[in-house]
């Protein structure tokens, strides 16, 4: 099962080209805490501008946050590279293996970045990113059809975003070991209708390895 619904907010994204499924991870702070619960204590949000994600996690009570950058981050603002510089934030290439040890996070978050990564990549990637964390792997990706890569966006990452369908996740999951978490799933969906939360990205609720 996926997390998946629409609104007004896809269609006027659609319309701008601007659509991001990280800015989607801001608003959906309240509901992943609803849902994981003491899970989400101890963080870490994988995607492009991340120090977006990580300052809005570091004013959660009770929650330790870090971010891995996949990408350059010479535009950064003033605090994005003050994270960097303590260590919260750092930059790098995430098809290689994350120096961090197996279970060092308790939820590990990433969005808009599997997008840009093929699946010779993904087959490495992914199972990486549950090796990390302890409590689970929630993922955002955009949806087909809904956002065309501007010619800038293609440059930063190096390819086109490749927007997949649930099924060919669903596929992917199975091929690579990982379970979807399904008491995860509808902790997160009750949560959102309460909150009349209406994700915009497709979002996937990924157990660890144990």
């Amino acid at each position: 099962m996926v997390a998946q619904f629409g609104g007004n907010r896809q269609a006027l994204n659609r319309v701008q080209g601007d659509f991001s499924c990280t800015v989607e991870v801001r608003e959906a702070i309240p509901i992943l805490k609803k849902a994981y619960g003491d899970s989400m204590h101890r963080v870490l949000h994988i995607g492009p501008n991340t120090c977006y994600v990580v300052s809005r996690l570091l004013k959660e009570e009770e929650t330790e946050a870090w971010g891995v950058e996949p990408y350059d981050i010479e535009d950064a603002d003033g605090n994005c590279k003050a994270l960097v510089r303590r260590g919260i934030v750092r930059v790098a290439d995430i098809k290689f293996p994350l120096p961090y040890r197996p279970k060092s996070f308790s939820l590990v978050i990433v969005s808009d970045a599997v997008d840009y990564l093929s699946p010779k990549y993904l087959n490495k990637t992914i199972p990486d990113l549950a090796r990390v964390s302890a409590d689970g792997l929630v993922i955002f990706t955009g949806l087909p059809g809904q956002h065309r890569a501007k010619v800038a966006e293609v440059t930063k990452f190096g390819r086109a975003a490749k927007l997949r369908s649930s099924s060919w996740w669903v596929r992917f999951f199975l091929q690579t070991s990982l379970e979807e978490n399904e008491a995860a799933i509808k902790k997160f969906q009750q949560a959102a209708t309460k909150s009349s939360y209406h994700p915009n990205c497709q979002i996937f609720h990924l157990k660890s390895f144990s």
